[in-house]
């Protein structure tokens, strides 16, 4: 969320030439950078890597961690949100595909961790990786053999960051479509739409209980929130302040880990700048829920080999047309 928000910072920022250099050279040197990709999950084609090619198709990984602190620390971190945000060519549209947390899948073995590998949650791979860049390799590396991607970059965002960014916004709009109240703080989140704060956004994103299609719901929530953040984003009035633009880019750095796989962060606002909020569309996995030995996973519907074809593809917007049973309304 906070990688699309860095983005999206200077374009809304209306900034061009050297005041645009500056900018992307103040987050450069605010984020961490790291190796998050397992190198059987990353691309590897020569027009990338050389050339710094990026006109699309576009493959990334986005991964929400419940470390509240700085990213990539300790190894009780969990993968609480997983996005595959895919950007076709022309990089003028942008789908968000959530991974259900608790789907399962098969992780493979984990030599630096000692994990054997097997069957399990797909969210569990971060974990045994040991949190951080290397659980983000692990993880990486599963969500590759599940859908046959290579990604062209990842990112670790931290929920504390999260808070704080949509703080600093001064608040997003999110439209609650059913009554809910959280577990976690007791709230109640009535339907209809809301100006919401980062705890109260963070809260809203978290739950999944009491909602009438429980994770799936929690899903779109998430992708709804990606949305509101750019679009606040991109009325500027946030960032007509330089000082409050300042302290966006230092607390989205603080709460980011990437691996842009060698493309300089120039390369990627430039060639993103065309992508607007109204463009985003969200994506199911194609997943049936199940208990299987009195734990609950989600299993994959046999729909799913269309999408994970689609992607491979290039072909979302096809897949999407004709599955409208899996498409998210933001």
């Amino acid at each position: 969320m906070l990688v699309a928000l860095a983005l999206t910072l200077f374009l809304a920022a209306g900034t061009t030439g050297f005041v645009l250099h500056r900018l992307v050279q103040r987050y450069d040197r605010a984020v961490a950078k790291e190796e998050l990709l397992d190198p059987a999950a990353r691309r590897t084609d020569s027009d990338v890597l050389q050339r710094h090619d990026i006109s699309g198709p576009l493959n990334y990984l986005l991964i929400g961690s419940d470390q509240r602190g700085n990213p990539g620390h300790g190894s009780g971190e969990r993968a609480d949100t997983i996005l595959i945000v895919h950007i076709p060519t022309g990089l003028k549209h942008a789908y968000l595909v959530s991974v259900p947390r608790d789907l399962l899948a098969p992780i493979p073995p984990d030599p630096h961790s000692g994990y054997g590998g097997g069957a399990d949650k797909i969210n569990a791979a971060f974990q045994y990786g040991g949190g951080g860049p290397a659980g983000a390799r692990l993880l990486s590396a599963a969500v590759s053999e599940l859908t046959g991607l290579r990604f062209d970059g990842a990112a670790i965002v931290n929920f504390s960051g999260f808070r704080k960014v949509i703080d600093l916004l001064g608040g997003v709009t999110v439209c609650v479509d059913t009554d809910v109240r959280s577990i976690h703080t007791g709230q109640l989140f009535s339907a209809g739409c809301h100006e919401m704060g980062g705890g109260q956004a963070l809260d809203y994103a978290r739950q999944r209980y009491g909602l009438p299609d429980g994770d799936y719901d929690r899903q779109r929530h998430q992708q709804q929130i990606v949305k509101a953040i750019m679009e606040k984003a991109g009325t500027g009035k946030a960032l007509a302040n330089p000082v409050k633009l300042d302290q966006l880019i230092r607390t989205i750095g603080s709460a980011v880990t990437v691996d842009t796989n060698g493309v300089p962060s120039q390369d990627l606002v430039r060639a993103l700048w065309g992508l607007r909020p109204d463009a985003v569309l969200g994506l199911r996995m194609p997943t049936a829920s199940d208990i299987i030995d009195e734990i609950y996973y989600d299993l994959l519907d046999p729909g799913a080999d269309e999408l994970f074809k689609a992607l491979q593809n290039a072909d979302v917007e096809s897949w999407a047309a004709t599955n409208p049973r899996w498409v998210n309304r933001l």
